[in-house]
């Protein structure tokens, strides 16, 4: 791709002063896609009233995707578009997609079938309390879910009318097709707006400086906290603003800000001219075709979500009746087919590719960035519960009252930008300072304490929930001691992945190795998913009906892999030696 590295004396805090660009416009980009991705689990759970199952399998979904689309979008400015225009395109679709997320018509009306015979639910709220009532016949009940799945239908005075089989009791909602759709394609162009965005501007940070260059790592630690800072202007502001002004405002204010976002790309004032312009080798101008696909792939990815949606109830069945995990992949939809085979393709055959093609140096180059790429699922497995199971948890199993302030379950997702905004300048810092001294541990070391972090988090939250009191609430110091701890292991990984992907790969495709890196995490997003199905748990009319078995249930999730996650850095950290030898002085 024709760029070239910033020239020295045109700096911004030490780095080339385009990044300042590249920063802000990153920020409110971020500010949009988090903002939607703090409301949009209980979005899905509240206003449609989906299933935890369903829920969960869509949100999985759509963040895997999220993080495969960037592979193509980045191959593609690679070849023939230019990374300046393909972020161009992506802001504009995601604009659309996000705004298009704020007609979502009338709330879904919640109904249960027992013993084959329908009924109206409704639920009553008290603060935090939620409580869940059918009516038979005069008899207005209390829903009353049980330790072993059974329904207890309970009278005012406490006494038990009837107690149901779990398989006897369904609950459903009566919801709109057409919003259902509408919210289909919403999240299909986000999908692909994110596919020319994401890579592309990652890419052109990359390109601000020499090979060789000390400060590439400390510029995308502070890129990275562009990100953060958007995410944690969003994640405040928006579920605030949905809890107060509704769910349609909320996704306004995320198409604002990425909006916002392509003006500070498209008026730039000449400081990007030199950077992500197509490359000399990509002949005709090929734009308006690759446009035309663009708006082709967004039925596509439709279908694929719809897909999905069918079968999610039945993956979540097979995850939990004995077959669990090589039962859930069995039963795998053809999105999450095409992305195991996708990611096991580029595993397998860049490697070969580079093989065959490159040098012995620049063979085990890339192979230690595909040994690194593979532990990195592991971590955003873990990492991206944030958006699915500990959503939930911080709903349903947080004692969120400060006493002057009721946290939305939403906001609390807030914790990790606020993390990442404090502690990003002093990790940058850290970084510099022990690189002049030789100290500075290695990329695999420090992927390797990433993980055991992640997995330490975990396992502190597991800890707290024995404090946990008799509504079965777990106190939100130990949800935000959850974030301070995976913040930090977040940046290990995350900024210096970014970097590792541009210092390891072979030139001419490192936008494609970067799309390869966006699609480690779309895999890790759809083991997410699988995980978050484990911690699934039944709901009527949106709430669950025991606190006390969804305690449990998360806490078992959490336990188990927490314990996996510090077990995998440690291996990783035991095979690290080989790796830096691969990497041949690459830091």
């Amino acid at each position: 791709m024709a760029t070239k590295a910033a020239a020295a004396g045109e700096t911004w805090f030490g780095h080339p002063r385009q990044l300042a660009r590249l920063f802000t416009t990153e920020m409110w980009e971020r500010f949009g896609f988090y903002g939607m991705r703090a409301l949009l689990t209980l979005y899905l759970a509240d206003h449609f009233l989906f299933s935890d199952s369903t829920t969960n399998g869509l949100y999985g979904a759509f963040t895997s995707l999220v993080y495969l689309t960037p592979l193509f979008g980045g191959l593609l400015a690679d070849r023939y578009l230019g990374s300046k225009r393909a972020v161009k395109l992506g802001a504009i679709l995601m604009s659309i997609g996000y705004l298009t997320l704020a007609f979502g018509g009338d709330a879904a009306k919640p109904f249960a079938t027992v013993g084959g015979q329908r009924y109206e639910v409704s639920v009553e709220k008290s603060g935090e309390d939620k409580s869940q009532y059918i009516t038979i016949g005069s008899e207005k009940l209390k829903i009353d879910g049980q330790a072993d799945g059974s329904i207890a239908l309970t009278r005012a005075d406490g006494s038990t009318a009837q107690t149901v089989a779990g398989s006897d009791f369904v609950s459903s909602a009566e919801r709109s097709n057409f919003h259902v759709l509408l919210m289909l394609a919403a999240l299909s162009v986000i999908t692909v707006g994110n596919g020319f965005f994401k890579p592309n501007i990652s890419t052109m940070v990359g390109s601000l400086y020499a090979d060789g260059d000390r400060r590439r790592d400390s510029g995308f630690t502070i890129f990275y906290m562009g990100i953060n800072v958007g995410a944690l202007l969003s994640q405040f502001l928006l579920p605030l603003v949905a809890v107060y002004f509704g769910w349609s405002t909320g996704f306004a204010l995320a198409a604002a800000g990425m909006a916002f976002s392509w003006v500070l790309f498209q008026f730039d004032g000449g400081r990007l001219a030199s950077y992500g312009n197509p490359p000399e080798s990509a002949g005709p101008d090929r734009s308006k075709l690759i446009y035309v696909c663009a708006l082709i792939a967004i039925p596509v990815v439709w279908l694929l979500f719809r897909n999905m949606m069918e079968g999610a109830d039945a993956a979540a069945a097979a995850a939990k009746n004995g077959s669990g995990f090589l039962g859930y992949i069995a039963s795998l939809p053809i999105l999450g087919k095409f992305l195991f085979f996708t990611f096991f393709a580029a595993v397998i055959g860049i490697p070969a590719w580079a093989w065959r093609t490159g040098s012995k140096q620049e063979f085990q180059m890339m192979m230690a960035a595909f040994v690194l790429i593979v532990f990195n699922v592991v971590f955003w497995t873990l990492f991206e519960q944030a958006g699915s199971s500990l959503t939930f948890f911080a709903d349903r199993n947080t004692d969120r009252d400060l006493g002057f302030y009721l946290v939305p379950a939403g906001q609390v997702q807030v914790f990790n930008a606020l993390f990442i905004v404090g502690l990003a300048p002093v990790f940058g810092a850290l970084w510099l300072w022990l690189a002049k001294r030789n100290m500075e541990p290695g990329i695999p070391v420090k992927f390797a304490i990433a993980l055991m972090g992640a997995g330490l988090g975990f396992l502190v939250l597991v800890y707290g929930a024995r404090f946990a009191g008799d509504d079965f609430k777990v106190g939100l110091g130990w949800v935000a001691m959850l974030y301070l701890i995976q913040s930090m292991a977040e940046l290990c990984i995350s900024p210096v992945g970014l970097s590792m992907i541009t210092k390891l790969s072979m030139a001419r495709i490192v936008a494609m190795m970067m799309g390869v890196w966006f699609l480690s995490i779309a895999v890790a997003q759809y083991v997410a998913g699988v995980v978050a199905q484990f911690a699934s748990v039944e709901t009527v009319g949106g709430e669950v009906t025991n606190l006390q078995v969804s305690l449990q249930t998360y806490v078992g999730v959490f336990n188990t892999i927490g314990w996996i996650s510090v077990g995998i850095g440690v291996l990783l950290l035991a095979i690290s030696p080989l790796l830096k030898r691969w990497m041949h002085g690459v830091n």
